[in-house]
């Protein structure tokens, strides 16, 4: 079991402040469905165990420091906040808890970082928690363990929302207001690249078979729709419509006309002449016959 501090009184203090701060509230439990739990830190460290009673029995160094009865799933923790909820791992077994105290103090210089309840370390480590000594029996003599820890809840009071550091360093006392990223777990990346692949799938689905240029697909469309090239006919040369050498009927009757007409106007002109050429000659004829006399 780790050894405690003079200063845990201090830790009290500060933890109740805490809770007057965010109420009372419903009772921290560690049996979370760690299932559906959003993961927001994930390490590792060496843990060991406690049982904070109030009876002053093996270390006991009074009631957990948030206030909260001592029971299975109360972890203790040098710099998280209080009422931090996560799960720890070890050889393939799992297990909740829910931070309840300060702690360890000195041994969290060493690297030891988590401080389980003594119940929780028994069912860990293949052991009997024993309530007359406050110790774990049957276990091989197993004090300290290597953990996976998993943070899925952080507490609204002060405290460190990081990777633990010890006690001695004073974070356990202060507003920690920008918490740690949550980490990119394998199981997040295979989903992420599942979806990636998926969506790719889906793109190259619905994209055009052809692999050819979207210029060389669009050329023989571009072609296709195109008007076919006319070739240009020879200009035609204007011609003047020549008139039919060949007399029609009543064109003929029309000439016919005129010329028995031009012969008519022809004959009285003739007629006309040679009668006053005679009427010339006669009156000549008797215009000497009258001299004569």
């Amino acid at each position: 079991m780790s050894a405690r501090f003079s200063m845990r009184s201090l830790a009290v203090l500060v933890a109740a402040a805490g809770t007057l701060a965010f109420g009372s509230g419903t009772a921290a439990h560690a049996d979370l469905d760690m299932s559906t739990e959003k993961i927001l830190l994930k390490g590792d460290t060496t843990a060991s165990y406690f049982w904070d009673d109030g009876s002053g029995r093996a270390g006991d160094t009074g009631l957990p420091a948030s206030g909260k009865p001592m029971q299975k799933g109360m972890a203790a923790s040098p710099s998280w906040p209080l009422l931090t909820e996560g799960y720890v791992l070890y050889n393939g077994k799992k297990a909740p808890f829910f931070v309840g105290d300060r702690g360890p103090g000195t041994p969290s210089n060493r690297g030891i970082m988590l401080d389980l309840d003594g119940k929780t370390f028994a069912d860990l480590t293949g052991g009997t928690f024993n309530p007359r000594t406050l110790m774990v029996d049957g276990n091989g003599g197993k004090g300290h363990i290597k953990v996976e820890y998993v943070i899925t809840k952080w507490g609204d009071g002060v405290g460190l929302k990081n990777h633990p550091v010890a006690f001695s360093t004073g974070a356990w006392g202060r507003m920690d207001r920008n918490p740690a990223s949550p980490p990119v777990l394998a199981e997040d990346k295979a989903g992420d690249q599942a979806g990636e692949k998926a969506e790719g799938d889906k793109a190259l689905a619905g994209a055009k078979p052809d692999a050819r240029s979207d210029a060389e697909q669009d050329a023989p469309k571009a072609l296709a729709g195109a008007e076919p090239a006319k070739s240009e006919a020879p200009k035609a040369v204007a011609v003047e419509p020549v008139a039919d050498a060949r007399p029609t009927a009543g064109a003929a009757a029309q000439a016919a006309a005129a010329s028995e007409q031009s012969n008519v106007t022809g004959a009285v002109v003739v007629g006309g002449a040679v009668l006053l050429g005679g009427g010339l000659v006669l009156g000549r004829e008797r215009l000497r016959k009258l001299l004569r006399r």
